[in-house]
């Protein structure tokens, strides 16, 4: 790593490490010490109008848009072009697709930001290290918005699987491209710094929740429901109600 400055040092190689062993290990911790907070506290009774449009659609364009990012950074541009796929037709397909998961983003951090500042019984259920979670995730998401639909789609384009993806993939395996992100545009690594934040932040949060999807409804067995009308209880010695004394044997 000749050449490279202490900042430099401290941003692209100690803060990643740093933030995936509190990632990891506060992870364990919360389950260890916090498995009765180890929820996304729902705030469905408090409110379900909202929530009903602005969580699918927030989660599903995440999801897309973490598919991008996995496609974009962990695979090389070696294999994408050993299928045949030229780096045109990638750029433009990852900034289309990518610009279609920052709306459904867009639309669904609005609904559920706006509900959780202005609803009072929502907002009473935050907790301030949500609030931090919540600002992090924002900072993300605008300026992942800004690289997709500003630079990539409406603007000239920046080929960051030259760069951000080398030095992300090797903090894998010890090896990070330092000079690679210290050449990226400010919008990239400003985009790199705050994930490390949320990263920092996610075990302490409500977004531990993540990992608690329920996987095993896939192979659990079925439900059988059946109907049963009521029927009326019926009387000893009588086909109806009528008095009789306490005690009373028949």
């Amino acid at each position: 790593m000749s050449g490279i400055t202490v900042p430099q040092l401290f941003w692209w190689v100690i803060l990643p490490y740093v933030s995936i062993a509190i990632f990891v290990i506060g992870h364990i911790w919360r389950y260890r010490y916090d498995q009765f907070g180890w929820t996304s506290r729902s705030t469905q009774l408090q409110e379900k109008r909202l929530l009903k449009w602005g969580s699918p659609l927030f989660h599903y364009a995440t999801f897309a848009a973490i598919g991008g990012h996995v496609i974009g950074i962990l695979v090389p541009e070696s294999w994408t072009g050993a299928l045949g796929i030229s780096e045109n037709a990638y750029h433009w397909f990852s900034a289309a697709a990518g610009s279609v998961a920052a709306v459904g983003v867009i639309i669904g951090v609005i609904i559920l930001a706006g509900r959780r500042m202005f609803v009072a019984r929502v907002r009473a259920t935050t907790s301030p290290v949500d609030w931090l979670a919540l600002i992090l995730l924002a900072i993300v998401i605008v300026i992942g918005i800004g690289e997709t639909i500003g630079v990539n789609l409406l603007g000239s384009g920046y080929d960051y699987r030259q760069s951000v993806a080398l030095w992300f993939r090797g903090l894998f395996v010890g090896n990070p491209d330092v000079s690679a992100i210290a050449k990226a545009p400010l919008l990239y690594q400003i985009h790199a710094t705050a994930a490390w934040a949320v990263l920092m932040v996610w075990p302490f949060s409500r977004l531990v929740h993540a990992w608690s999807y329920p996987v095993w409804y896939m192979w659990r067995p079925f439900l059988i429901y059946r109907t049963k009308v009521a029927a009326r209880p019926a009387e000893p010695g009588t086909s109806g109600r009528r008095w009789r004394r306490i005690g009373a044997r028949y």
